[in-house]
């Protein structure tokens, strides 16, 4: 049995990671691809408990949000909305507590390509689930973080509609990345993770060069 292509979709509250995960799904099926959607365990798991969890709960979470992805049916795409290592991020930041990290970033293995949706998206509340967009800028940075200090290749990806769905699919070609690899260890291209205008230019780049 043929192994769909795995590709999880990471990003802080609020930075289209549902909406991308919708396109690239509808291009695929359109084009007559098997395609199989994880889903956000935590936002189901807040709609049933009208609350978000607590510290002690995000274990389950993180291990339900794999067990998804891992028992996937056949297919020739699986696109993961977020993965446990967003959970794992998330009782970093919220509750000082990186004990998800190991079994997070062991699972994350398993996708062939991981997308990181960048802040250029407006915040927007959205029930109990968000936290700001302080708490948004301060996800992306710790995401970012734990990614290249992990060495796990990523490619950032922005713009609205077809252009973002545009540059997910350049992404997702051969040798398109947004980071690089010297001496053993991934770095990323732009000198500070955070600066916007060299990501924009990049993620341009990148895409013009792949769908040449």
């Amino acid at each position: 049995m043929a192994q769909p292509l795995k590709i999880a979709i990471l990003g802080a509250e609020c930075t289209g990671k549902s909406s991308l995960l919708a396109a690239l799904q509808t291009h695929w099926q359109t084009r007559g691809a098997k395609v199989h959607v994880v889903h956000e365990v935590l936002r189901q798991w807040c709609d049933q408990h009208g609350r978000t969890p607590l510290a002690h709960e995000q274990i389950a979470i993180a291990h339900a949000q794999a067990a998804l992805a891992e028992h996937a049916t056949e297919a020739d795409y699986l696109i993961a909305d977020t993965s446990p290592l967003m959970t794992a991020i998330y009782s970093d930041v919220l509750f000082q507590d990186p004990s998800l990290y190991p079994f997070a970033l062991q699972h994350q293995r398993i996708y062939q390509h991981t997308l990181v949706t960048g802040l250029d998206l407006p915040w927007q509340a959205d029930g109990i689930q968000r936290d700001g967009p302080a708490m948004r800028e301060r996800v992306d940075a710790r995401l970012r973080d734990v990614l290249q200090r992990e060495g796990v290749g990523f490619s950032m990806v922005y713009g609205q509609g077809p252009q973002r769905l545009a540059g997910a699919l350049a992404m997702l070609e051969p040798g398109a990345s947004a980071i690089a690899k010297t001496n053993g260890a991934w770095r990323w291209l732009c000198d500070k993770g955070s600066d916007s205008d060299c990501e924009h230019r990049l993620f341009s780049d990148l895409q013009a060069a792949a769908t040449r």
